[in-house]
């Protein structure tokens, strides 16, 4: 029973404690983790032992897992040399580097265990980091690099860390260390892989939702268990399993699966990552009075601590820096990928939150190493420190650099197009699929359905105060409405008792997949900000500015000259069709399109990315 109650109170915290942080716009972790230390200090509530097997085994292959799902492979591979650099450079660098801190402070404490509290120590925890990248509107590049180098620096340091202490053992060569951590990537590659193929093929051959649903939620241990069965990283397996898994799956028949995995995902992330910043706060009174009891004394204790914190800080912008830009001393290198603002290395130097495991790592420390309880408590308040200094400060910077995240506008006319490109896809394959027998009123429905579907995107793209009044909109509010009263109309018909339970609930099941499509809609009109009015063709002749503008050529190799003088990277570009001159869109850092035409005042500009011919007039604010 007891047990039962610690749960439910766990997942009632976490809920509400994440309501809160939401309603106040707070980082959710920060107040989670000032909630568990509150919590330890209430004479009521009973100590709380992390067992690190939990952490390690139990919770971070499924986060590993549901990140990994999400990651774009493009976006990845877009990044992959600041991801390596930051994911294993980094955590190499910070491991020995504030090893030989720990060792300068407590010369009582071996070398080898001094490197595994700096591999304790090395590895962001991207929850925090990201959370509070999506709330205060960071760059999607930073946010992609955060979220890459969460995925892999785990796997680094725990790799580290296992090595670290077998070298407390006995005698341990660099050689010999070498060799396992290249046993454990290709290890740990190979069974992800392999993993992933397996669940892959009965992803194909079966169509059970239930069983799909639950595949899906042993998939991390299916890659794990192996992995760590032949001595190599399970994590670094869970991450491949993911990756694979997530690129490969949308292809695949049986939408209604991925709806239920997606779902479940969500729900298994969001209380898993709440609850171990939890967890985190729960423990700081144990530690703190085990650390008080150490030989080294109080005073000693707590400046060590402090010198560890303050390394960690210290040690990330100083690989940070050097790791973005002096690979950018190779002409090749420049070319292909022109140097960042100093504020992006700036804000990634200072988006290192430590968590769970962290915390978790170090009480895997082995029992006999002097000041083993200090160890942890410096591993306690590198995670704390930093959840706090950092995690409060974070968004402060983020706004005083002046960096913006991506453009909701620049977003719903990205998804517009697509979604006008797959219309195009969809009605291609209907005219080759379609036969002589089909009747012409079903061809009709599916063609005029998929032009809704695009139509409304497009919609979407106005401004607020109009957005209400778009028909994709007024008919999602009135079959809302609708189906209120349809369901409740189920419900009576339900409470006379002649009609069967099965056949009522396939009945409001049909109802709730529609409404859960509605709801979706709606919030994502609700989502956007509104940058943009969208005319139809025949309205648009109102602007004269579109009307008036001449056609220009899309240039070969178009390039934003203002952003190859300032060294900044382009999202999406755009021609002004006055004078040809090429700029970056509102969500490149420049903004060099918008202020091309605050300046020189020509009104319409129109994209060059491809597959797009749309223009924009800036002063009516009208697409066409």
């Amino acid at each position: 029973m007891d047990v039962a109650v610690g749960l439910l109170a766990l997942v009632v915290v976490v809920c509400a404690v994440s309501a809160l942080g939401r309603r106040l716009k707070v980082s959710v972790p920060l107040l989670l983790v000032l909630a568990g230390v509150a919590g330890s200090y209430l004479p009521f509530i009973p100590p709380v032992v992390l067992i690190p097997e939990i952490v390690l085994i139990g919770i971070l292959p499924p986060l590993l897992y549901a990140a990994a799902l999400r990651t774009s492979v493009v976006e990845f591979q877009a990044n992959k040399r600041s991801i390596g650099l930051l994911s294993v450079g980094y955590v190499i660098f910070g491991t020995v580097t504030t090893g030989l801190v720990v060792w300068w402070l407590l010369p009582d404490v071996p070398l080898p265990a001094a490197f595994a509290l700096g591999a304790v120590v090395a590895p962001p925890d991207a929850v925090a980091a990201t959370s509070i990248a999506r709330r205060v509107g960071m760059p999607r590049q930073i946010v992609n690099i955060l979220e890459g180098e969460s995925l892999v620096n785990d796997a680094t340091a725990l790799v580290l860390l296992r090595a670290s202490i077998a070298a407390i053992a006995g005698s341990v060569t660099l050689l010999e260390i070498g060799l396992e951590f290249l046993l454990a990537v290709a290890g740990g590659a190979a069974a992800g892989a392999a993993a992933a193929w397996v669940l892959l093929q009965i992803r194909k051959r079966v169509r059970n939702v239930a069983i799909n649903t639950s595949m899906s939620l042993a998939a991390p241990f299916v890659a794990f268990i192996p992995a760590e069965a032949i001595h190599a990283s399970g994590v670094l397996a869970v991450v491949v399993a993911g990756l694979i898994i997530g690129t490969y799956s949308p292809a695949m028949p049986g939408g209604a699966s991925r709806l239920s995995q997606r779902s479940n995902w969500a729900t298994v992330q969001f209380l898993l990552e709440n609850a171990v910043f939890l967890l985190i706060g729960l423990q700081v009174r144990s530690i703190i009075d085990a650390a008080n009891a150490d030989p080294l004394g109080i005073g000693r204790a707590w400046w060590t601590c402090a010198v560890v914190l303050l390394a960690v800080l210290v040690l990330r912008p100083v690989w940070v820096f050097p790791a973005i830009y002096l690979p950018r001393l190779v002409p090749r290198v420049r070319r292909s990928e022109p140097a960042p603002g100093w504020q992006v290395p700036a804000v990634v130097s200072w988006a290192g939150m430590r968590g769970v495991v962290t915390l978790a790592a170090a009480l895997v420390l082995p029992q006999d190493i002097p000041h083993r309880q200090v160890l942890v408590l410096a591993a306690l308040v590198v995670v704390g420190g930093t959840l706090v200094l950092q995690g409060f400060s974070l968004p402060w910077l983020v706004r005083r650099l002046g960096l913006h995240g991506p453009d909701p506008g620049q977003d719903a006319l990205t998804q517009a197009s697509m979604l006008q490109q797959t219309m195009a896809a969809g009605l291609d394959r209907l005219r080759t699929a379609a036969v002589p027998e089909d009747p012409p009123e079903v061809l009709a429905m599916l063609q005029r359905r998929t032009q809704e579907r695009s139509l409304a995107a497009w919609e979407r793209l106005g401004r607020p105060e109009t957005e209400i009044r778009t028909p994709s909109r007024r008919y999602a509010q009135l079959r809302v409405a609708m189906l209120d009263a349809e369901r409740a109309k189920v419900l009576e018909l339900r409470g006379t008792g002649a009609y069967p339970a099965e056949v009522v609930d396939e009945v409001l099941e049909r109802l709730d997949v529609e409404e859960s499509m509605l709801d979706a809609a709606m919030d994502d009109c609700g989502t956007r900000h509104g940058a943009f009015l969208v005319v139809p063709q025949e309205v648009a002749a109102g602007c004269g500015h579109l009307g008036q503008a001449p056609d220009r050529p899309v240039p070969v190799d178009p390039q934003c000259l203002d952003c190859l003088t300032e060294g900044t990277t382009p999202v999406h570009l755009r021609l002004c069709l006055e004078c040809g001159n090429v700029g970056c869109c509102d969500s490149s850092p420049g903004l060099h399109a918008a202020r091309h035409y605050s300046t020189s005042g020509h009104a319409v500009m129109r994209s060059v990315e491809p597959g797009e011919s749309w223009r924009w007039c800036y002063v009516d604010e009208v697409l066409g």
